[in-house]
């Protein structure tokens, strides 16, 4: 059907499949990751300026 191209097209979206899957895990990793470091800060005290109130700057 797509003749001498199919091998060009199928490794494309193979790459194409390969780099949002790649790209998904580093996000979940580094979403974990910073959770981690603010459950850390917020262990120790660090609060985030959200959370403060009654303060006007």
């Amino acid at each position: 059907m797509s003749g001498n191209y199919a091998p060009f097209i199928i490794s494309a979206y193979a790459l194409t499949a390969l780099s949002v899957a790649a790209l998904t895990i580093w996000v979940v990793a580094d979403y974990r990751r910073q959770q981690s470091i603010l459950r850390d800060l917020e262990a120790r005290g660090v609060s985030r300026r959200s959370e403060r109130t009654g303060q006007v700057s």
